[in-house]
């Protein structure tokens, strides 16, 4: 299978475009990935991950409204969510290990919480607790040009951000599965505090700090491998 260009999924009423990597009779992990990129930026995790000597099979899709994908209104977690769950049917996959980084982080943890079945173990980079932003978050200005991602989507997801679903934190009892949380450390962008505090949620979560920034397994290739490929062997 050529893994360099996306491969198109029907899911949840939508097309999703979606990497694979891997053998395809290795145990599947999908990786989901942070707001204004696209499955692609998971290639060099990916590609380590498909690798002997235990090889697994990767699946990194574009969420909806990012790159490949269907740009289609409905911007809510809970959504993009259900996309991933019905993505894991469309594959044949009754569950996956699950990777989430900042936004993809928060669809894995609702799509935990909603369809625990459908997660065998949960790994959030660098993701806040649902917590409201105070103050909110300013109405973002869209910049000039053509983007990669659909303008929409970035004002969903900024008003949930502000305001999140009280279901999030009502519910993170719903997250039984082995879940490890990393965090970027003091130069994140993202406030280390609602990090830790998402980890003390999650029943049993694990906190591992790599002082790499937001972009954790993009400035911390080696180390963010090597905390993630043990806890998912375990």
């Amino acid at each position: 299978m050529d893994t360099a260009a996306p491969h198109a999924v029907e899911a949840n009423g939508i097309t999703l475009a979606c990497r694979v990597w891997g053998p395809a009779d290795a145990p599947p992990v999908v990786l989901l990935h942070c707001r204004g990129a696209d499955g692609a930026d998971w290639t060099q995790i990916a590609e380590r991950l498909a690798a002997p000597p235990r090889p697994r099979r990767v699946y990194a899709p574009d969420l909806r409204g990012h790159g490949h994908s269907d740009w289609s209104g409905d911007y809510s977690a809970r959504t993009m969510s259900e996309d991933v769950r019905a993505l894991l049917a469309a594959l044949g996959l009754g569950g996956a290990d699950v990777v989430g980084h900042s936004l993809g982080g928060l669809v894995a943890y609702v799509l935990a919480q909603r369809h625990p079945g459908a997660v065998r173990r949960l790994v959030l980079e660098d993701v806040c607790a649902p917590v409201p932003l105070d103050p909110p978050r300013p109405p973002a200005e869209r910049p000039d040009g053509e983007l990669p991602f659909d303008w929409a989507m970035v004002r969903a997801t900024d008003e949930e951000r502000n305001a999140p679903d009280p279901v999030w934190w009502e519910h993170m009892d719903r997250i039984t599965m082995p879940t490890l949380v990393i965090a970027g450390g003091p130069t994140s962008l993202i406030p280390q505090d609602q990090v830790a505090r998402l980890a003390e949620l999650i029943p049993g979560a694990r906190l591992v700090t790599l002082d790499a920034g937001h972009l954790v397994h993009e400035a911390r290739p080696e180390e963010f491998l090597a905390v993630l490929e043990a806890f998912l062997a375990e």
